[in-house]
């Protein structure tokens, strides 16, 4: 399953992926949150997975995608996970490479237990219909 919280920049966004995270944190989940730098490290719960995407070799949304299908092979049991300025981390900011990582995603979840909620900075009205069917 797939979520993407949308909105410009100041919205908001940002807090209400910190307060879902900390939620869904308090029980026992396991949790992975994606960024670019360690902007969240202070504000997340302990048992919370955090990935610093500066630290890995991934460009563009394919890689980030084969980056996530090797997060998930190696926790089978992970429950959710958290991407963080989808544009920062994928470092990329096609719209329609993003329109096509979802569509990919959204097929490579199908058959998991696995929530990915998705930080976008952008106008939802904006967004290609495709993506804003996970808003």
């Amino acid at each position: 399953m797939i979520k993407i919280i949308a909105g410009e920049k100041g919205s908001g966004k940002t807090a209400k992926l910190v307060d879902d995270i900390n939620t869904v944190a308090r029980q026992d989940n396991n949790i992975v949150c994606i960024e670019r730098g360690s902007r969240l490290d202070q504000l997340l719960k302990p048992n919370v997975r955090l990935v610093n995407m500066k630290e890995y070799p991934v460009e563009g949304f394919d890689q980030l995608l084969a980056f996530i299908g090797g997060i998930c092979s190696k926790d089978y049991d992970l429950t959710h996970i958290y991407i963080d300025s989808i544009f920062k981390v994928a470092n990329e900011s096609d719209m329609a490479a993003l329109e096509s990582f979802i569509t990919k995603l959204d097929a490579f979840l199908k058959d998991t237990p696995v929530t990915v909620t998705i930080i976008l900075s952008g106008k939802v009205d904006d967004l290609p219909e495709a993506v804003k069917a996970y808003v």
